[in-house]
């Protein structure tokens, strides 16, 4: 590798580099202790430390080349390489092409000019296609030649970034490199002759966490596959923790998480991921979730400032943020203060001339902000006017939000008005109202206490707005948050949650996509319109207004169109509960929009068919229990009791669990704080229950107890009718029990548990992402072992490091293939065993690594017609049943069980004659020939086609799951009788050649290698003299008769009529007439050689040879 000239002092280097090659300007060094015999010696080991240790990446390289002049004693390195092979191009390169330019210069200066010239320009040419795109090339490059020289990964493996750190191994630290690439969790450690390397799948990991103790003051604990390995001595440990974070969570999303899977650049092309842009993608992510912007916004720049506060009349000193549409601001404290304003609602972009460095922000509705101590605030001011232009070109067509709860006319009417031309019929019927306005509109002349508190409530609202303003561009204060505690009035809450949730900014970027989108779906038949149709019924079925056909009828809209929109998600239970409450307070195009940001922003991965984002919310509950109630923790011996008590309440906002009139209070909460809000409640009524659980003898019990503490909530301050209200019909009878009111539950929430950060949260949450995945990998893992180890003779042990070796294959297939960034084989909705299925290329691999047979000549062809034959169903996908069933023939099978599989694979359908393009390699197959060779298949009618696939999966048949398929399907295999050996067709005449080379193939190389070659030809002279008799008993005519039933003929032979195709054609009686063998006549004579019969029974250690699969199948993938 070419390095960017530097000095070299020579006089202390002299003790580490040996001399191997010099001439008038350069010398080729080698370091000491580097290919000598014992290492070196002391000196050697020495020096290997000092390598490993130290940060001179370049110069522990075991060879370099220095420049020099005859008249300079400065020397400047400029190449290095990782063996000998490499250091000799370079050095072979100096000497063709720059040594005879070097004697025409005159002076020493000019020859040193020249070659720097030179060498950066090789650099910057190798640039063009390098990796390494950091702050610091020069240096990335450097590390990136030790860290492939270390670990021998390919190239395509992206190292991200690299720390210096300690490993301990036991109690004893190990001070090394840690390196960060796309796929691996690497460290490389040198010392004293003991040589550490550690090479960790990012999707092996299952626990990633800082932690702390006596002896390690901080360190980050990595746990995969049941070990556990610590880092520490990290000089930026947050930093790392950080990058280590995301690219677990990536390499999770990328492999194991199909279903959330939305064409992410970054997962698509992970070769793009660098640690700059990870940085920033953090960061983008964290200003999205805080300001509840789409998840398209991208964070472009931060600058501190001051904010002037009209209604507090003071600065405060916070962070101006800015994205492609939004300029928003968080005060330092974050809770004092923030801000958004979307560049649609700007008006004009001012700049002060005195002293202020202000910037003044005018929008729509005669409000302007002031932001001050603003740095190059020209420039901002420029960058901001060119936004507004873009922004205001963007939206110059659309009405701009008003309030939402204001009587003029709204952007989602005009958008309504403007759908009408393409859509009349339909979007009349969409509903422009909420549902409680049209079934408990607000009698204002009956003015009872509730109606005086909802009046004092709106009054309160109506001063923040002439205070913080109105709409998305408002103050949120700490004031704001207080209100929002007390509940949301009837008549504010769809505003208002449209406003916190962030929809409002959704709705407004995509005018007429609702009602598009609803056009779209009418009509639309599949398993989520009938999951639908389904639960309509059951959502809130209490509720007036869907005990008509008015909010049925906008439910099922809403959820089709948000099916439609989101197929992946499409419908899941409890959406139905959540996107009712959402149409009886806010408009549907609002509810649709709503619940938008709720599936796929807030509550993200909670609505799929493993409810993945729930469980990891489950699992970040029980660690704050342990946090904050510990003497619960220590009482319940269980802790899965939380989460099978809490789904619930995070599906469905607690919906499901409290009546609507409170429900509605912890959805107001939810909307202002996100999860913090579930997970605090949730945490509050724990705690008010504690006497109580920790008195409950069971689960049972408990339950019970937290059932009539739910019947108990009320919500006195609550204006709805007392025929609505679910809490206001508890009987006499349970009346006894103290009743607890909403809002001081939730007032009493915040006050105990306000503490917990959303930063905190979203930490725990990537912790226990990784951990909820890989726990449902190994469900997953266990019920394919307990459906294949029934029908093979392997062990469990031997079956669990068969299925970790067969899917690190799959995974390893993808790390660097860039055609397939996801696993597109991988469906976490099918059943078990077609989740992971790997192809003929991936096949290869693992036969090369596993079978017996692997030694042979002709392996690539072995594999490839075992592949065909276990691919039954031709869809070029084999299974880990399929997959376990023929190494456990190869290990466990009985002679005649193994004898039965060659000659099976030399038969169709698994055989096709194989023949290299490339004679020069022999028997080997390039990968796009084996591919091509797997797929050849005997053409068969469409409809037979259809049926086979529909058989093979009966979810492909339909658009809904056929359990009577599947339920057929599972008795054909309980049902399956044993393969008759009379039943397997004719071995012909050059499948015998072939099968009869495979032998010898086979026998190549084993101790008996020349009594196995004298029985093959024994066996052969006696079949073939066996076929000749049978031939000479039978007249041609007969004989050419039976040789029809006995060669398989595709077209068959016709009915009614037997026509002897000699007679047709006397040429046919010259030919050699084929033969052919049936098995029978194989095994019999096989049978009848010892050593034959001694090299097919012979055992074999399949431990060994799985344990020398896991070590170098890494290596041993990429080096085919």
């Amino acid at each position: 590798m070419w390095l960017k000239p530097e000095e070299v002092l020579l006089k202390n280097a002299l003790k580490l580099w040996l001399m191997e090659r010099s001439n008038d300007y350069f010398v080729l060094q080698r370091r000491r202790g580097y290919g000598e015999d014992g290492g070196g010696g002391l000196t050697g080991l020495l020096v290997g430390t000092l390598d490993s240790v130290l940060d001179s990446t370049a110069k522990v390289a075991p060879f370099r080349i220095l420049h020099q002049t005859p008249d300079s004693q400065v020397y400047l390195s400029i190449a290095c390489g990782a063996n000998r092979e490499e250091i000799m191009k370079h050095w072979d390169w100096l000497e063709q092409n720059i040594m005879k330019t070097l004697s025409v210069f005159d002076s020493s200066k000019d020859i040193t000019n020249f070659v720097q010239g030179k060498i950066r320009g090789l650099i910057a040419e190798e640039g063009k296609h390098s990796f390494a795109k950091e702050d610091d090339p020069e240096k990335f490059r450097e590390t990136l030649l030790k860290f492939e020289k270390c670990f021998g990964l390919p190239e395509q493996e992206k190292l991200v970034t690299y720390y210096s750190c300690s490993y301990w191994k036991g109690r004893v630290p190990c001070q090394g490199w840690l390196y960060l690439s796309t796929n691996f969790l690497s460290f490389y450690s040198f010392l004293l002759g003991s040589e550490v390397k550690l090479i960790i799948p990012w999707d092996a990991v299952s626990k990633l966490e800082k932690t702390s103790n006596v002896i390690l003051t901080e360190s980050i604990h990595v746990c995969s596959q049941g070990e556990s390995h610590y880092f520490s001595m990290f000089l930026h440990i947050n930093q790392t923790y950080l990058l280590m974070e995301q690219l677990a969570s990536y390499a999770v999303k990328r492999l194991f998480d199909k279903e959330t899977f939305d064409n992410d650049p970054i997962l698509e092309d992970p070769l793009q991921i660098t640690k700059r842009g990870l940085e920033d993608r953090a960061h983008s992510e964290h200003f999205n979730a805080f300001f509840r912007l789409p998840k398209e916004e991208t964070l472009k720049e931060v600058h501190e400032c001051f904010l002037w506060v009209p209604f507090s009349h003071f600065n405060a000193h916070g962070k101006m943020c800015i994205s492609e549409n939004y300029i928003c601001f968080a005060s330092q404290d974050g809770n004092l203060c923030s801000v958004i304003i979307p560049f649609r609602e700007v008006l004009a972009i001012d700049k002060t001339n005195d002293s202020s460095k202000s910037v003044i922000i005018s929008i729509k509705g005669k409000t302007a902000f002031r932001f001050s101590e603003v740095t190059d605030f020209e420039q901002l001011v420029a960058k901001l006017r060119l936004k507004c232009v873009a922004a205001s070109n963007q939206y110059h067509d659309i009405s701009t939000e008003v309030p939402i709860g204001s009587p003029p006319i709204e952007p989602s009417e005009n958008i309504e008005v403007q759908s009408l031309t393409c859509q009349r019929e339909y979007s009349e019927a969409v509903n422009t109202e909420a549902l409680m306005t049209v079934y408990h509109p607000q009698n204002m002349e009956i003015l009872n206490s509730k109606m005086l508190k909802e009046k004092m409530k709106e009054q309160s609202w109506n001063i923040l707005f002439s205070e913080c303003g109105r709409g998305v561009t408002m103050f949120r204060t700490k004031k704001t948050r207080d209100l929002v505690i007390r509940g949301i009035p009837e008549t504010l809450r769809g505003e208002l949650w449209m406003l916190f949730s962030g929809a409002v900014n959704d709705m407004a970027a995509n005018p007429g996509y609702y009602a598009k989108v609803v056009e779209q779906s009418l009509g639309t038949c599949n398993l989520a319109t009938e999951e639908i149709e389904r639960d309509l019924r059951r959502s809130l079925p209490e509720h007036p207004a869907f005990q008509s056909d008015t909010g049925i009828s906008a439910l099922r809209r809403v959820l089709t169109a948000y099916a439609y929109r989101n197929p992946k998600i499409g419908y899941c239970q409890a959406m139905n509960i959540l996107t009712s409450v959402l149409l009886l307070y806010a408009k549907e195009e609002e509810a649709f929009w709503l619940l938008v940001a709720v599936c796929e922003r807030m509550l993200p991965d909670y609505f799929n068919r493993r409810i993945i984002g729930a469980l990891v919310d489950q699992a970040v509950f029980e660690e704050l229990i342990r946090d904050h109630l510990p003497q619960l923790t220590e009482h319940m011996t269980d802790m899965t009791f939380f989460s099978s008590i809490s789904l619930s309440w995070f599906l469905t906002l607690f919906i499901s669990v409290l009546p609507i009139e409170s429900a509605v209070n912890v959805v107001d909460c939810f909307f202002y704080d996100g999860i913090k809000a579930i997970l605090q409640l949730g945490l509050a009524i724990l705690d008010y229950n504690l006497d109580k659980l920790l008195s409950c003898k069971d689960d049972a019990e408990a339950v019970t107890a937290l059932n009539r503490f739910f019947d108990s909530i009320t919500n006195k301050d609550s204006p709805l009718p007392s025929s609505v209200q679910q809490g206001s019909n508890v009987s006499d009878e349970k009346s006894s029990h103290i009743r607890v009111d909403i809002t001081d539950l939730i007032r009493e929430s915040n006050e105990k548990y306000g503490n917990i950060r959303c930063e905190d949260i979203h930490t725990m949450r990537c912790r226990n992402r990784l951990y909820v995945i890989q726990t449902l990998e190994e469900t997953t893992k266990q019920n394919v072992l307990r459906v294949v180890s029934q029908d093979v003779k392997l062990s469990l042990q031997e079956l669990d490091e068969l299925f970790v070796i067969f899917k690190k294959e799959l995974f390893f297939s993808y790390y660097w293939c860039l055609s397939c960034p996801v696993l597109k084989h991988h469906d976490p909705s099918l059943p078990y065993l077609e989740q992971y299925q790997i192809d003929c290329q991936q096949f290869r691999v693992l036969y090369h690594l596993l079978s017996p047979w692997a030694p042979s000549a002709n392996k690539d062809s072995l594999a490839l017609w075992t592949f065909r034959l276990l691919d039954e169903n031709s869809d070029s996908l084999i299974n880990f049943k399929e997959f376990s069933s023929a190494i456990d023939i190869m290990y466990n099978g009985s002679f005649t069980e193994k004898l039965k599989l060659l000659f099976k694979l030399h038969i169709p359908p698994a055989y096709t004659e194989v023949k290299s393009k490339d004679p020069s390699k022999g028997d080997e197959l390039s990968k796009e020939e084996l591919l091509y060779f797997s797929q050849l298949r005997v053409s068969k009618p469409a409809c037979e086609k259809e049926a086979e696939s529909v058989k093979k999966s009966p979810e492909k048949g339909k658009g809904k799951v056929d359990i009577q398929a599947y339920l057929n399907q599972w008795q054909d295999e309980l049902f399956k009788k044993e393969e008759n050996i009379k039943d397997l067709p004719r071995m012909k005449q050059s499948q015998f050649i072939q099968f009869s080379k495979t032998l010898y193939n086979l026998f190549h190389g084993d101790p008996e290698e020349e009594l196995l070659y004298q029985a093959i030809a024994v066996v052969t002279s006696l079949l073939l003299k066996m076929e000749e008799v049978g031939r000479t008993l039978h007249s041609p005519a007969s004989s050419a008769k039976g040789f029809s039933g006995t060669v398989c003929v595709p077209g068959g032979p016709s009915e009614g009529k037997t026509e002897n195709p000699l007679e047709k054609d006397p040429s046919l009686l010259r030919e050699e007439p084929q033969w052919s063998f049936a098995f029978e006549q194989i095994l019999a004579s096989l049978l009848n050689e010892p050593a034959v019969v001694r090299y097919f029974e012979k055992p074999i250690d399949i431990k060994a040879k799985l344990e020398n699969a896991k070590t170098s199948q890494l290596s041993s993938r990429y080096k085919m």
